[in-house]
């Protein structure tokens, strides 16, 4: 199984004309998702990459099943293209989208609270489950079937995990980014919940940062609700404080934003800690490789 995206899910790209939307269209379609229809204002009633395009996300969804969208709009357009996905019961959005204004969010994440809609982002790399559907940045053939969920904060850290993972023959289930912006759609408790309910994820494996308290409301989450090994690794150990390190939300504004204090809050929970992002792959070989052993014992 896997969680948010699978064999079944029906893609629609809001800014399907733009470069960036037309060239991880391409890509994800040559992954083998089912990317049904493109939005682009204006330009209803053409093709990108043999993909057909509506005027709006209201009539791409009643004329092709659409039930996921993956949003490329520009950042002051983009907190509406969300709402405009909602409000036609588009199921998952995934916002690729950075610089949002935080103003926008704000309303944005209200207002979704009444529909069901679940967002991932903003300023994220997209969700993929392995061999089944890849709505996002991510590069395909890191990624290897299997069972360990991968949920992160860092784009790149995520890839550099993945990679690890697939060389050791540890498949994915499902590999979440959940953005780097101070506002998010889904925090790692709400996907860490959906990873506990999938009978084929067996292990978690989270990547933080600094910024925020997220990271501790997971420990907190894990203790309480985890019955799968999670493995962590939470980037940023060296920063000073006050400095935006890459994310919007990776900036430390008090004690509780530092990376040892996550550390300690994730360890004290029972997460098993990697000690640098180059060990987090055979720390959870080892982990997986120990939870087996404890079955035949």
């Amino acid at each position: 199984m896997s969680i948010l995206v699978d064999e079944n899910t029906r893609l629609l790209v809001q800014g399907i004309s733009g470069r960036e939307g037309s060239f991880h269209t391409q890509r994800c379609l040559e992954y083998g998702t089912k990317v049904v229809a493109g939005v682009s204002p204006g330009k209803g009633g053409s093709k990108v990459l043999g993909v057909p395009v509506f005027n709006t996300v209201e009539r791409a969804t009643r004329e092709t099943g659409a039930n996921a969208s993956i949003i490329f709009v520009p950042a002051a357009f983009a907190a509406d293209a969300v709402l405009e996905a909602a409000d036609a019961g588009i199921s998952l959005v995934v916002c690729i989208t950075e610089g949002i204004p935080t103003f926008d969010m704000i309303p944005l994440l209200y207002y979704l609270r009444h529909t069901n809609t679940r967002l991932i982002g903003p300023n994220c790399p997209g969700v993929i489950s392995p061999g089944k559907c890849k709505a996002g940045l991510m590069a395909g053939d890191i990624h290897m079937p299997g069972g360990v969920g991968v949920v992160s904060r860092s784009g790149t850290l995520t890839y550099e995990v993945v990679a690890q993972l697939t060389a050791l023959e540890v498949g994915q289930s499902t590999c979440v980014g959940i953005g780097g912006d101070p506002l998010l759609g889904s925090t790692f408790i709400d996907i860490l919940n959906l990873f506990e309910q999938d009978t084929q994820t067996s292990a978690v494996v989270l990547i933080g940062e600094i910024g925020g308290t997220m990271e501790q409301e997971a420990a907190e989450f894990i203790q309480k609700n985890m019955s799968k090994p999670t493995i962590a690794f939470v980037a940023g150990s060296t920063a000073p404080p006050g400095r935006r390190m890459g994310h919007a939300g990776a900036i430390i504004s008090g004690s509780s934003g530092k990376a040892q204090q996550k550390i300690t809050a994730l360890a004290t929970a029972g997460v098993t800690i990697a000690e640098s992002p180059a060990k987090v792959g055979i720390t959870t070989k080892k982990v997986l490789e120990e939870k087996t052993k404890r079955l035949f014992i």
